[in-house]
């Protein structure tokens, strides 16, 4: 939807687009009525008016310029996304042809003319114009960047009709607000990705025009001069990268490769090689004290350098708080954390001038020296994060930079760092005022983050949050977020019932609920945690009154994705498998508490009831149902297990096999935690038959009734 700023624009569009329809009487065949409403599009286009949709049950044929490779490209994509979707291909009279044209052609310039459109330098490179006439649509780009752009959202714009597929007539003009739109991806915490999902992630990126793939190296990349960081089959090789590269630039996709350069090392100097250029022993911070240190840089940009072609490199250096508490020490108390912190910055910026790149930084440590700032490099780019909405407005973040005169670009998140499922309530909010302010501020582009601090995260869960950066950092000020929910569903799915777009905000009223009880937002260490402890305990006193209410969001969430699965032919199921797993970790990891409160709570009963017949009468049966066959400890014992081979599965279907293992020992020791438990209880049964009495609860393990809060 467009803004109410751009009012304005929209009641003049609307009134040319109206006087166009009248005028095109004379040139198009007369139309049936059509509806004003925008359909579903991700992102929506700056200008839109609707016409007649066409009927492509008699196929369609596609025309692009002879010799101009990034034009036939789109048009290969868009026939392989045609054909997938049941469209023929076909050369006949009654196909409807489209057309991929550049503005400069006399075709084109026809075109606009006869429409009344004009194609303005503000649309170039990445802008285009859309539309539909009888039996013919048009792609008119400046460049093939805008075409294939084009060529995305007419992709969007097809859609199943009760007599075939149908293309959504359509008047469109739309250019990006900012020029570089990305996605920067954790590749150094657990999951490494294949190399076919790493290219599956840059079509869909370019689909919906995101331009900027950032994958995050700490140790995680392989280079020929420091060969012992990376491990084997937990890596990236430089051959693989280069293939991405290659891929990526037919999308019009740049890969900025992030290279930790000061900060979150810790890999890397474990290593008895690097340990000299520890700032603590086996920390995690570079020290500018030693020139070791920029040698080892240098090394590593060089390599990159040579294998990522793009304008861009990122040299990272946030979190840096172990600087001053080992080798530079003096230098910090002498000069300030702030001024060794920029100066190591500038000189690795002198170092890598060689590399003509323009190197971008994260924005979180320089900002606490404003005064400082300044003496940055101004060529360099500074990409202030934040990752939570804020009411206040996001200045903060960008005045330290904006007022220095240096580029900037925002990084908002996903929120799906340590998490059961992300947090998009969050990270809606978040990305929306966060890519709004830089939007009003200048910046010039948007780097979407992905963290996996926990080693669990799985990108396939993330798509909700960067389709929305998508949205928010194409369209010009503040994104619709109600208007993207009931986008998503139908565009990204192909789910036309709003199934999906209901399932997603059920797991987001789960998330809200959880954050009203005072648990924040889903944290995996609620998943995890053993709700007998003294932890537990203090979650579960949180969770009780909440839980019935979260475990229905979450299973209505499950519903949803059923039925929308049932109803008809989804596009990346995929995703749908990732988001069904979220759902059914948020379930189980409720149901645990609550199986556990029903443990403790039947089996100190009949621990105090041991002389009360009323209560003893009924205790072999009641510890059987706490352990034995279909017991609550073995439904504890199977949801873990059952949630670990659907986990391994998805993880499979992104990653290598690399650090899987790590995440599955966790699900294996808590299904062992009541297996254990189990058998105590039917251990305690097998003596209350043969003497009456009872172990102590916390034999067991269960806590004394006095210690929960």
């Amino acid at each position: 939807m467009m803004t109410n700023k751009n009012r304005p624009l929209n009641c003049l569009f609307a009134a040319r687009s109206l006087l166009l329809v009248i005028l095109l009487i004379s040139v198009l065949p007369a139309c049936a009525a059509v509806g004003t409403a925008r359909p579903p599009l991700i992102p929506q286009p700056r200008e839109f008016a609707a016409r007649e949709a066409l009927s492509l049950a008699a196929g369609v044929r596609i025309a692009a310029p002879d010799g101009n490779a990034e034009y036939r490209f789109a048009a290969e994509d868009l026939k392989q996304d045609l054909e997938a979707r049941g469209v023929r291909l076909r050369d006949s009279a009654t196909a409807v042809h489209i057309y991929l044209l550049s503005d400069e052609s006399n075709s084109a310039r026809k075109l606009l003319q006869r429409e009344g459109m004009t194609f303005d330098p503000a649309m170039q490179p990445e802008g285009y114009v859309l539309l539909t006439g009888k039996r013919k649509a048009y792609v008119i780009g400046h460049t093939g960047t805008g075409v294939f752009y084009g060529v995305q959202t007419l992709k969007q714009l097809v859609t199943a009709g009760g007599d075939g597929p149908m293309l959504t007539g359509a008047v469109i003009r739309d250019w990006p607000a900012m020029r570089w739109r990305g996605v920067h991806d954790d590749l150094s915490r657990g999951p490494v990705p294949t190399l076919a999902f790493q290219e599956l992630q840059v079509r869909t990126f370019a689909a919906y025009k995101l331009n900027v793939y950032s994958p995050y190296f700490e140790n995680t990349m392989q280079y020929a001069s420091n060969p012992l960081p990376a491990l084997p089959g937990g890596s990236i090789s430089a051959a693989d990268a280069r293939t991405l590269v290659e891929y990526a630039q037919q999308y019009h996709v740049t890969i900025v490769p992030e290279q930790e350069a000061f900060g979150h090392l810790h890999k890397v100097l474990t290593w008895q090689q690097y340990a000299p250029l520890a700032e603590i022993p086996n920390g995690a911070v570079l020290t500018p004290e030693q020139p070791g240190s920029m040698q080892l840089i240098v090394q590593w940009f060089d390599e990159l350098a040579a294998i990522y072609p793009g304008p861009f490199l990122h040299i990272g250096a946030d979190e840096t708080a172990e600087l001053g508490q080992g080798q530079t020490e003096s230098a910090v108390r002498e000069r300030g954390q702030g001024a060794v912190y920029i100066d190591f910055l500038t000189q690795i910026h002198q170092s890598l001038a060689p590399l003509h790149r323009r190197l971008l930084f994260w924005g979180d440590v320089a900002m606490r020296s404003p005064d400082l700032v300044p003496r940055l490099p101004h060529d360099m780019v500074a990409v202030p994060w934040h990752y939570e909405p804020e009411p206040q407005g996001f200045a903060h973040w960008l005045d330290p930079y904006t007022h220095a005169g240096m580029e900037t670009w925002v990084s908002p998140g996903v929120n799906n760092w340590s998490r059961v499922w992300p947090n998009f309530n969050l990270a809606l909010g978040n990305i929306q005022g966060f890519v709004a302010a830089g939007q009003k501020a200048g910046s010039t582009g948007m780097l979407n983050t992905i963290w996996n601090d926990d080693g669990e995260g799985l990108f396939l869960e993330d798509w909700y949050g960067v389709l929305f950066g998508a949205a928010a950092a194409w369209q010009a000020g503040t994104s619709d977020i109600a208007q993207f929910q009931q986008d998503y569903g139908p565009v990204f799915h192909g789910d036309a019932s709003g199934d999906i777009d209901d399932a997603q905000r059920a797991l987001m009223a789960a998330q809200r609920a959880l954050a009203q009880a005072g648990l924040g937002d889903g944290h995996d260490a609620y998943f995890w945690v053993d709700p007998w402890s003294a932890e537990g305990q203090k979650i579960a006193a949180k969770l009780r009154p909440a839980g019935a209410e979260v475990r229905l969001d979450a299973e209505r969430a499950l519903t949803l994705i059923a039925k929308a699965r049932a109803a008809g032919t989804l596009r990346n199921t995929e995703a749908l498998d990732a988001m069904d797993l979220g759902a059914r970790r948020i379930d189980f990891m409720v149901f645990k508490f609550q199986a556990a409160d029903q443990i403790a709570a039947s089996y100190t009963r009949l621990y105090d009831g041991q002389k009360d017949r009323s209560i003893s009468i009924h205790s072999s049966r009641d510890l059987w149902n706490m352990a034995g066959v279909n017991g609550l400890c073995e439904d504890l014992r199977d949801g873990y297990n059952y949630l670990r081979t659907r986990y391994s599965d998805v993880w499979l279907m992104e990653n290598r096999p690399y650090w899987l293992d790590n995440v599955t020992a966790r699900y294996d020791a808590a299904a062992q935690l009541w297996m254990e438990r189990g058998d105590k209880l039917l251990a305690a049964r097998e003596q209350w038959h043969e003497d009456r009495t009872l172990p102590r609860p916390e034999s067991i393990g269960i806590p004394p009734k006095d210690a929960a809060p």
